[in-house]
């Protein structure tokens, strides 16, 4: 047998060569696991029956995939319900599960090991070897050569520094193989400190050539600082000095982008989408670097305290996703940890957060976009179970935001819309057909209200006028979806129809309300919200008067039970009930109708006789009678505008045309409204005014249905 070469004596003595056999083992062991686990699901496969019934076949199907993902509909929450996790193929979880563990392993055995990094100081070697060449070039064919002065120098100054470089790498050079004497002489020794100066050096070669070797340098030191207060890790660098830790940090935060763009560059399309960095030998060799450090920034974002620096750390992280977004494990970690920031943290590293989802969001793979999408919707549910006047900002901010994220590609959200806006009908359907308080309390929570709000919200953004002129016309993907989610709102608005449950109707009528301004689609709002008006005013007995803080209905969905009859809480829902309608009839779908006359009728009968019906509240008789006066004296507005139409009613062309030119803001109802909305917003700043205790705040958030 032939004696081993010196190289294989040294890596068996270093011990890695036990290492690669234990992941090579692992690795067998693991893909074993993973075929054994395609091959059961393979034989476990059964062939979907034919629909017979469209409400039972809903039913089933839940229940089967409830079944298959190992869960019981009854013990769901609604969390589990209206996340709609269960709608998932268990076998594509599990595969993804399964790959996650496989690339992790992989990524642990590239990554662990600094060393594997010296791949990237060749790099710096390839320029002296292209200047090589161009000078044999200038004497094996001077007028090429001559040729590329005049039309191309940027070639022939390639790496014209290289020169002066030379000394500064050469010390590098003998630097670490004194270090790798060191540490191979004596592994009881101190690791060497870093300082100032060498940081300086470093920023310096980054800056003025780009160096790649300056670039490991520093990703092996911020590994360092990452790490530094862990003993199951191997460390090359120690820092002694929290200036130095800082400055670390964000130089590495803030340069590590910058070189990777000078060296591979990656292409950004026309729609703002960004593509991977073209497969290169130099694309290949920073790969497991440029992996190290994201993992490594991730594992960071947790312990940063200070703000600056958190938020210096999602901008500057987000612009390495193009390198790194073919790792799977690495890209669920990152959105984690954003996800987790954008629901919690303060408002500017909210913003941070979320700029880095959509950085992520806006890549061509459509995995990470479905990745994205259902990891913020699910993030959103579990944040919505409770609205306070404390939460109810940041919940504006967060729907707001995730609202522009699910409105990148219509495409790619109409099936996770679908989904969802199912699971909200699925939900209603439980609670018209069983009738207990159990199936209720399905419906009429928080996380309904604003699951409703927010597709509502995207919906409306979606189908927008103007969104649709920039797309030249054409119609939304997402257009389709408008009528079952009205049809949810105004079912779950019939649902029950007590006193009490009121303000959540009024929830359901101002996301409904929003959705009829962005679209212009007609939505029968007053239906459910003449109910309300009749049955306050009308009510036998007179309300009892209290001093009870009148109840702020943004932030309730139920009434306490102290409110009921009483002055301030009748006051505040008239009020209200008024206000919707109001801006109802003053939506251009309503009011920019060429029909608006004709359309009232059915609304003025009833609000007159409510009033002829009403004595004990004559202030809130008083808004009502108000309110139909505008009303009336706008549809005599709208018919002097009619007088003068030459065209037929058949002719819709001239219909639209004529119902766009129709200034709404200049009639009766529109200056009525101004003048409701300044009145309102001086009230609330009065009221803002006014601190709240906690109790004050939380009241009535957490009531169940009782009626």
């Amino acid at each position: 047998m032939g004696k081993a070469a010196k190289s294989s004596r040294k890596f068996a003595a270093s011990g890695k060569l036990k290492q690669s056999i234990q992941s090579r083992k692992k690795h067998q062991q693991l893909r074993k696991k993973i075929d054994g686990r395609r091959g059961a699901h393979a034989k476990g496969k059964r062939k979907a029956t034919s629909e017979e019934d469209g409400d039972d076949d809903d039913e089933k199907e839940v229940m089967e995939v409830t079944k298959k993902a190992g869960k019981d509909v009854k013990k769901m929450t609604v969390s589990d319900l209206l996340g709609a996790e269960f709608m998932d193929d268990p076998e594509e979880d599990e595969d993804d599960i399964a790959g996650d563990e496989l690339s992790g392993d992989e990524d642990e055995e590239d990554v662990a090991d600094d060393q594997s990094f010296a791949s990237v100081d060749d790099l710096e070697d390839q320029g002296a070897a292209h200047m090589f060449e161009l000078a044999q070039l200038a004497e094996k064919d001077p007028e090429f050569y001559k040729y590329l002065q005049e039309n191309d120098r940027e070639l022939l100054e390639f790496n014209a520094t290289h020169d002066s470089n030379a000394k500064m790498d050469d010390e590098d050079d003998v630097m670490d193989e004194a270090d790798d004497e060191e540490r191979e002489g004596s592994e009881e020794d101190e690791l060497p400190i870093l300082t100032t100066d060498m940081l300086k050096t470093w920023q310096s070669a980054l800056l003025e050539h780009r160096s790649l070797r300056a670039l490991r340098k520093l990703l092996i030191a911020f590994r360092s600082a990452v790490h530094m207060n862990e003993d199951d890790q191997v460390l090359l660098w120690r820092i002694d000095n929290a200036t130095v830790y800082t400055k670390l940090v964000t130089t590495s935060l803030r340069y590590t982008p910058i070189v990777l763009a000078h060296h591979v560059p990656y292409k950004t399309l026309p729609n703002g989408k960004f593509k991977q960095p073209t497969q290169s030998a130099k694309q290949k060799a920073l790969q497991k670097l440029t992996l190290s450090y994201f993992n490594n920034v991730v594992y960071l974002i947790p312990q940063l305290t200070d703000s600056e620096t958190l938020r210096l750390a999602l901008t500057e992280s987000a612009k390495i996703l193009p390198y790194v977004i073919s790792s799977r494990k690495a890209v669920k970690a990152y959105l984690k940890r954003c996800l987790d920031l954008w629901s919690t943290g303060e408002d500017d590293i909210r913003i941070a957060a979320f700029l880095a989802i959509r950085r992520l969001a806006s890549s061509t793979e459509g995995s990470i976009v479905d990745l994205v999408l259902k990891s913020t919707y699910l993030t959103l549910v579990r944040a919505c179970k409770s609205t306070s006047t404390y939460r109810l900002p940041s919940l504006t901010l967060m729907k707001n935001s995730a609202c522009e994220l699910f409105c990148i590609d219509h495409v790619a959200t109409h099936p996770h819309a679908f989904g969802y806006i199912r699971q909200l009908a699925i939900l209603l359907r439980g609670g018209m057909k069983t009738k207990t308080k159990e199936a209720y309390k399905q419906v009429y929570n928080w996380q309904y209200a604003h699951c409703v709000d927010f597709w509502a919200l995207v919906l409306g953004r979606a189908c927008d006028g103007e969104a649709q002129a920039e797309r030249g016309g054409q119609e939304s993907e997402l257009q389709p979806l408008i009528y079952p989610l009205v049809q949810v709102s105004l079912g779950a608005i019939k649902l029950i129809s007590n006193s009490r449950s009121y303000p959540f109707h009024l929830h359901l009528a101002r996301s409904m309300l929003h959705l009829t301004r962005h679209t212009h689609t007609y939505i029968p709002l007053a239906p459910y919200l003449l109910p309300i008006i009749s049955s306050t005013l009308t009510a036998s007995g007179k309300p009892k008067s209290s001093t009870l803080r009148p109840l702020e209905m943004e932030t309730h969905i139920r009434a306490p039970a102290q409110y009921v009859r009483t002055r301030v809480y009748v006051a505040g829902l008239v009020e209200e009930t008024i206000f919707i309608l109001a801006e109802w009839l003053g939506s251009r779908a309503v009011h920019g109708s060429v029909a608006f006359p004709e359309l009232i009728v059915p609304i003025v009968v009833p609000l007159r006789r409510t009033l002829k019906n009403s004595k004990e509240l004559g202030k809130e008789a008083g808004m009502v009678k108000l309110l139909v006066e505008r009303v009336e004296e706008s549809a005599k507005w709208i018919n002097q505008l009619r007088a003068n139409i030459n065209f037929r009613p058949g002719a819709m062309g001239e219909v639209q045309q004529w119902e766009a030119n129709v200034k709404i803001e200049e009639s009766p109802l529109g200056k009525y409204l101004k003048v409701q909305q300044k009145t309102r917003e001086k009230r609330k700043k009065m009221i803002d005014k006014v601190p709240l205790t906690s109790s004050q705040a939380n009241q009535g958030e957490d009531e169940i249905l009782e009626d």
